[in-house]
């Protein structure tokens, strides 16, 4: 199972045709959940009126009654939750659900102004929650967590989303996933078949030979936007091979004295610079959008794609069986697989006005049939939820059923770590994004990325 980082003191520790970016979120992702919670209607047991949380408040856990409109604030690019709001208004029409996007930095920005405003949004998608967590403006989902049974679910779920002074990994429930995700490679199978590629990469010398390779025989190595910094997906999949996972797990909770300036990181990010200047990027990966590389990647234009399995529906449509997956490969043939893993992170404001019925919602995301299947239709991703229910069908040898099989690879013998970009607010956009950059077009080095990520990351949380 899960390996679940970190074992902190005391804890329990998406998407889509559009226009995307960078995926980040915040945790573990698993196929399987171990016990069942409460249902919801159509989830196969009847949801109960009321419930005494684990605070000791009563929550109401029935279906919302009467007119009531709910405020949902997203990312732009992912249509996850138009899709899975467009079948809840089918099946509670008396609920009006109003979708706001923007783009993920600008989000990430403005989520704590919005959040503290008069007009809260009901649901918000939030990745980075501990800020928010501190300074109260998250709803505490304990009481909803005992009253639908979501404490049941395996650590794993839930613990990346529990914050306690300032440290994510135990204390209150803060947040839920929508769909949770694993990262890894995309390749063209058709592409490969022309380097000698017969299998996908089992170490990481064996990934840069098939790189080395690809570049020999004319064909574009690697297909990555970096125009909001999306090269942090190579960059944290050889990260996760060098460094201690643990201590990458620390650093994303900001547990005190986490540090990721180490010899690790910088051996990363070298190698990262090193491929740059190799050509294994395209020249252009610094202007390079999540849609022109989605487009440039299902239109054959490149070997291997760093991402998620948020794709995995989309690129079966566009490629077919042209299109194969693999986590990324360890630095030692053999070792157990370490991916990140993180699920669409969802918080309700604590200044909601209709904080029973999106925590209704939510249920009904894991536990409805519709829902679920939604979630695998739409993002490739396990939809989470109790243990009793099946994983929605998907068709055998596409590219979701290597998702998919990946996610219990990594839930039967590997290590799930966070994006490194959700440690803190402002460390993606601020230093991540910019610095990679630097790095791939040599005006950086390995040592000064890690210098200025720990720097920057200290900086931010002494804030």
């Amino acid at each position: 199972m899960f390996t679940t980082l970190p074992a902190l003191p005391g804890g329990r520790r998406s998407p889509s045709a559009r226009s995307r970016r960078w995926v980040l979120a915040a945790a573990v992702a698993v196929t399987a959940v171990t016990a069942a919670a409460c249902g919801a209607p159509g989830s196969g047991a009847p949801a109960a009126q009321t419930s005494s949380g684990a605070t000791g408040q009563t929550v109401a856990t029935t279906a919302p009654k009467g007119p009531v409109t709910l405020n949902f604030y997203v990312e732009t690019g992912f249509p996850l939750p138009e899709k899975l709001a467009a079948e809840f208004q089918k099946e509670y029409p008396n609920v009006k659900i109003k979708i706001r996007e923007d783009q993920f930095a600008v989000l990430t920005q403005n989520a704590p102004r919005v959040m503290a405003g008069n007009d809260a949004p009901d649901l918000i998608r939030l990745p980075t929650i501990v800020a928010s967590a501190k300074d109260g403006l998250l709803a505490d989902l304990d009481s909803y967590a005992k009253a639908y049974g979501w404490d049941g679910y395996p650590a794993g779920l839930l613990n990346q989303m529990r914050v306690s002074q300032g440290v994510r990994g135990s204390g209150p429930l803060y947040a839920m996933g929508v769909g949770y995700n694993i990262t890894g490679v995309f390749y063209n199978k058709s592409l490969a078949a022309r380097i000698g590629m017969t299998r996908p990469p089992q170490t990481v010398a064996e990934m840069e030979s098939d790189l080395a390779k690809a570049k020999a025989a004319g064909i574009q190595p690697i297909v990555q936007f970096n125009d909001i910094g999306g090269i942090n997906f190579p960059f944290q999949a050889l990260l996760n091979q060098y460094e201690d996972p643990s201590k990458i797990a620390d650093w994303v909770f900001d547990k005190p004295g986490a540090n990721l300036d180490t010899p690790a990181a910088v051996k990363a990010a070298d190698q990262i610079a090193a491929w740059g200047k190799a050509g294994y990027f395209t020249k252009d990966a610094n202007a390079l959008t999540y849609t022109d590389m989605m487009s440039r990647f299902g239109k054959g234009q490149g070997l291997f794609m760093f991402n998620g399995d948020w794709e995995s529906q989309n690129l079966d449509k566009a490629m077919g069986t042209n299109v194969g997956f693999f986590l990324a490969p360890p630095a030692t043939a053999g070792a157990r697989p370490v991916a990140m893993s993180a699920p669409g992170t969802y918080a309700i404001p604590a200044k909601s006005k209709n904080i029973a019925a999106t925590a209704f919602f939510l249920n009904w995301v894991h536990t409805n049939p519709k829902a679920r299947q939604i979630v695998v239709d739409v993002t490739g991703a396990s939809p989470g939820g109790p243990s009793s229910l099946p994983i929605p069908p998907v068709k055998s040898g596409s590219v979701v059923a290597q998702t998919l099989q990946a996610t219990r690879e990594l839930g039967q013998k590997g290590v799930a770590v966070d994006f490194t970009a959700n440690a803190t607010a402002g460390i993606y956009a601020n230093t991540i994004k910019p610095e990679l950059q630097k790095l791939i077009t040599g005006r950086e080095t390995g040592a000064g990325f890690a210098k200025a990520l720990q720097a920057d990351y200290a900086k931010e949380l002494a804030q």
